[in-house]
C-alpha cells in the first residue's frame, strides 16, 4: 500500500511538471509574435517578416551632407572606378564560410552612389557585358540603330578619373571578454561581455600615371552580450534543466560596410581637395537634429592619426612640477575634433599628475591644416571640449583653464615644432 502511494505521488507530480512545462512553452510562445501569409491557395502559410528598405548605415548622413557640398562647388565630377576589394583576413569556418564579406568591392560602389551624383563611377569589376559588346561591335553586329558612314566604330567608353582598390586586413576575435557565472546548487544567473574588431585599407590610385594619391587605414571594434539564468537540478524524481537569456552583437557585416563607406568618403575628398571632417563630424551615426555629446563625436569622428604619436613633441615625466612653459602635447587627427590615437595613455597621466600639482597641455594639428578662420575658430573650440569631456571621463573634476587659444583674425599658422602648430593650451588643475 504504501509503495503503490509513493508511486502515484511521484506520477502526479511528473503530471504537475509537465502540466509546468507546457504552460512555459505556451507562455514564452506568446512572447513571439511572427506574421503568417498565404500567396496561393492550397499552400501553407509563410511565415513574413519586415518589409524591404533601403540598408542604410550611421554614415548616411555624412555621405549625403558631402555630396551636396560637392556639388555646389558645380565642378566636373570626378570619373572614379572600383577595382578589388577582397577579403584578406583568410578566417574561413567550414559550418559558416567566410567570416568576412567577399562584397567589399560593392560595398565601395554603393557608398560613392550615396553622394548622390557627386562623383561619376565608371565600371570595372564587371566589364563583361560591356566587353561582349565590343566584341559584336568590332564585327559589326551592334549599332545604335542608325545609318553611318563606313568605317563606323561605335560608341566610346569614358576613362576614369581614379580607381579605389584594396581590402578588408583585420578581424580580431576576442579582444577583451569578462563576465560572470555564478550557481549555487547549480542554479544561477550568468553574464558576459566580448569585443572583437576588423580593420581595412584602401587607397585611391591616379587611372593615368597609376600613381597612389592617398591611402587610408581605418579600424572598428563590436562588442557583444550574453545574460542568461540556468536551472539544473532534481525535484523529487524529476530533473528540471531550464535555460533562460539573451545575446546580441553589433552586425560584424553592416560594421565592415560602414568602416568602407568612411574610408571612401576621405579618399574622394583628398582627390577632390576637399575636407569631410565637418560632415563626418555633425552627421555620422547620428540622427539629424540629434546632437550628440562632445566624447561620443570624438569617438564617432576617430580614424587614427598614423603621422604622429602623442608622444613625438615632448612628453614630460608627469608627476611633479613641470619646468618653464613646457607642456604635455596632444596632437589631434586632420581638421578633426578626434585627438590622436595614443591619446588615451596621455590623459591617464594628466588625471593623475594634475592631482598633485597644475598640468598645462598643448593642443597641436599638422601644419598642413590650414582651414580658413571661421572654420579653424570652431573647430579649436570642439578639440578644446573634447579634452575637456575626456578628462571628466575619466574622474577629474578640478578647473580647466584656458591658457590661449589661436586668434581667428591671426596668422593660419602658429608653429609648435616640427610640422606642427599650436591650437591652444589649457591649463589642467590649480
Amino acid at each position: 500500500m504504501l509503495g503503490d502511494h509513493c508511486r502515484r505521488a511521484r506520477q502526479a507530480g511528473k503530471g504537475r511538471a509537465v502540466v509546468l512545462l507546457v504552460l512555459l512553452a505556451t507562455g514564452l510562445a506568446g512572447c513571439v509574435r511572427l506574421h503568417q501569409a498565404r500567396f496561393a491557395p492550397g499552400e501553407v502559410p509563410t511565415l513574413v517578416g519586415s518589409a524591404v528598405r533601403d540598408n542604410r548605415t550611421p554614415m548616411d548622413g555624412a555621405l549625403a551632407c558631402f555630396g551636396a557640398e560637392l556639388r555646389a562647388e558645380r565642378a566636373r565630377p570626378p570619373v572614379i572606378a572600383v577595382g578589388d576589394v577582397r577579403d584578406y583576413t583568410g578566417k574561413y569556418s567550414v559550418n559558416e564560410g567566410n567570416a568576412i564579406t567577399q562584397g567589399g568591392a560593392l560595398m565601395v560602389y554603393s557608398a560613392l552612389g550615396k553622394l548622390g551624383g557627386a562623383v561619376t563611377l565608371a565600371e570595372r569589376f564587371d566589364p563583361t557585358i560591356a566587353e561582349r559588346e565590343l566584341g559584336y561591335t568590332d564585327r559589326r553586329q551592334l549599332g545604335d540603330g542608325a545609318v553611318h558612314d563606313v568605317p563606323y566604330y561605335g560608341g566610346s567608353i569614358a576613362a576614369s578619373d581614379y580607381f579605389i582598390v584594396g581590402g578588408i586586413t583585420e578581424l580580431n576575435y576576442d579582444i577583451r571578454s569578462g563576465g560572470v557565472d555564478l550557481a549555487v546548487s547549480q542554479i544561477g544567473p550568468k553574464a558576459r561581455t566580448y569585443t572583437e574588431s576588423v580593420a581595412i585599407d584602401l587607397r585611391i590610385v591616379d587611372t593615368r600615371s597609376l600613381v597612389v594619391v592617398r591611402t587610408i587605414s581605418l579600424t572598428k571594434q563590436f562588442i557583444g552580450y550574453e545574460v542568461g539564468f540556468n536551472l539544473f537540478r532534481f525535484f523529487g524524481s524529476s530533473l528540471f534543466d531550464v535555460d533562460a537569456g539573451a545575446k546580441g552583437q553589433e552586425p560584424l557585416q553592416l560594421g565592415v560596410r560602414t568602416a568602407l563607406e568612411e574610408a571612401a568618403l576621405r579618399l574622394v575628398g583628398a582627390v577632390t581637395r576637399r575636407d569631410p571632417s565637418s560632415c563626418l563630424s555633425q552627421h555620422a551615426g547620428f540622427a539629424t537634429g540629434d546632437r550628440p555629446p562632445v566624447e561620443t563625436m570624438v569617438s564617432a569622428t576617430h580614424s587614427g592619426f598614423p603621422q604622429v604619436a602623442a608622444h613625438s613633441i615632448s612628453l614630460l615625466a608627469l608627476g611633479g612640477s613641470l619646468p618653464g612653459n613646457a607642456a604635455v602635447a596632444m596632437p589631434f587627427e586632420f581638421a578633426s575634433a578626434a585627438p590622436a590615437a595614443a591619446a588615451d595613455a596621455v590623459f591617464e597621466r594628466v588625471v593623475a599628475a594634475a592631482a598633485k600639482a597644475p598640468v598645462e597641455i598643448a593642443l597641436v594639428a599638422r601644419e598642413s591644416e590650414t582651414l580658413d578662420a571661421a572654420r579653424r575658430d570652431a573647430l579649436a573650440s570642439q578639440r578644446i571640449a573634447a579634452v575637456v569631456a575626456a578628462l571628466r571621463a575619466r574622474g577629474f573634476r578640478g578647473a580647466v583653464s584656458t591658457l590661449w587659444r589661436a586668434d581667428p583674425s591671426g596668422p593660419a599658422v602658429r608653429s609648435a615644432a616640427s610640422g606642427f602648430q599650436d591650437v591652444a593650451r589649457l591649463r589642467i588643475g590649480g
